[in-house]
């Protein structure tokens, strides 16, 4: 085990991990989860994501890096009357697909059928509303949101991967100096799991529950695929879906949403600089598992501290971490000519976060554009 190894699992974890886990406690918050069932759903899904890591690592000798799915933590933040049985309901049923579309190839064919555009304008849309908010949190504070930007914008032009990271620990830091945070009494104290007995609406279901499974698919797993075989190697596809499905179904029960391949986090761990050998660089993987069971550890400290930082922060911390993600989605949504109006009909109706019936914007986002996309292709039929 080199030291590059380990040193390239922890830059890995502590980006993947820094950059997003206020959008998770603020997804927390928009389900009305208690203290105990938001920390329980950031130790069962550190433990999946490690777990699983060092699993698929050990089984397929390819450095298998996972992540959580932020663009469903997104869609999580934006629900709106949905409680933690319910959204445990909705986990369940996309880790179910997640694990059906790894055991069975046409469902795993279906959902590759879908355009392109479509996906992506759906994507872009659940992340849009929480990029706009960025505007008003440097209004609100802009003593201690203009450094994070600034921040964010230097460290991006050299690494974008930490850009993010660098913006927390500066706001952090800022927020402290500045009174804007007290420091909370903090207690070394084993973290737990809380069950969560689930319940199951139709509404909830269709409209949270499928979409969570879509844009995990096609936002995450996809790409991290990609990056493998960029990378030269060989992804395992069915056994990645099997495990990050089945490690997502068990964890559900403790109030975490779906874990995945990783794409950014992952091509930190894929370059010569983590080893020089790419046979033996899937023992990255074992290190990766260690670092996020230690943080999963370490979230009763941790995560006092994120919720004591103020409002304005947080949503400028979560806008910087969805700019990039935005960005790639919505150049999805317009690549190809003949998707682009049915992207941006998609986008525009799951970034309204309007729901119908009880189902919420993206499934209504992705609904329209298909049928979009359908009549038009129609029309182009001689």
């Amino acid at each position: 085990m080199r030291v590059s190894l380990i040193s390239s699992a922890i830059v890995a974890s502590l980006v993947g991990y820094g950059s997003t886990i206020a959008l998770l406690l603020a997804a927390a918050a928009a389900l009305g989860a208690t203290p105990a069932q938001s920390a329980s759903w950031v130790l069962a899904i550190c433990l999946a994501k490690g777990l699983t890591s060092g699993f698929l690592s050990i089984y397929t000798k390819v450095p298998m890096v996972l992540a959580w799915s932020t663009p469903g933590l997104a869609l999580l933040a934006a629900s709106e009357g949905v409680t933690m049985p319910e959204a445990v309901g909705a986990f369940l049923l996309a880790a179910g697909l997640i694990v059906l579309t790894g055991a069975w190839g046409p469902l795993g064919r279906l959902v590759q059928r879908i355009p392109d555009g479509i996906a992506a304008g759906m994507l872009a849309g659940v992340l849009l509303p929480f990029c706009l908010p960025l505007t008003q949190a440097l209004k609100t504070l802009p003593l201690l949101v203009l450094p994070m930007v600034a921040v964010f914008t230097l460290v991006r032009l050299r690494n974008p991967a930490f850009a993010v990271l660098a913006a927390l620990a500066m706001g952090i830091g800022l927020a402290f100096l500045m009174g804007e945070a007290a420091l909370p009494a903090l207690t070394l104290s084993l973290p737990q799991l809380t069950f969560i007995l689930p319940e199951f609406q139709a509404s909830i279901l269709l409209g949270l529950g499928v979409p969570l499974y879509l844009v995990t698919m096609a936002s995450q797993n996809l790409p991290g695929f990609a990056v493998l075989r960029a990378a030269g190697y060989t992804p395992a596809v069915r056994p990645a879906l099997l495990a990050t499905g089945g490690a997502s179904l068990l964890s559900a029960f403790a109030g975490a949403h779906t874990i995945s391949m990783a794409a950014i986090t992952a091509a930190i761990c894929l370059g010569d600089d983590t080893h020089p050998d790419k046979a033996q660089r899937w023992k990255v993987g074992i290190a990766y598992a260690g670092v996020w069971l230690i943080l999963g550890c370490f979230s009763p400290l941790i995560i006092p501290i994120i919720a004591a930082l103020p409002p304005a922060l947080i949503a400028a911390l979560v806008g910087l971490a969805l700019l990039g993600p935005l960005m790639g989605a919505a150049t999805g949504a317009f690549a190809h000519t003949e998707q682009r109006f049915a992207g941006l009909v998609t986008l525009v109706t799951t970034a309204s976060s309007v729901s119908f019936f009880g189902i919420g914007a993206a499934f209504w986002g992705l609904l329209a554009g298909l049928v979009v996309f359908g009549l038009e292709r129609l029309k182009k039929t001689p």
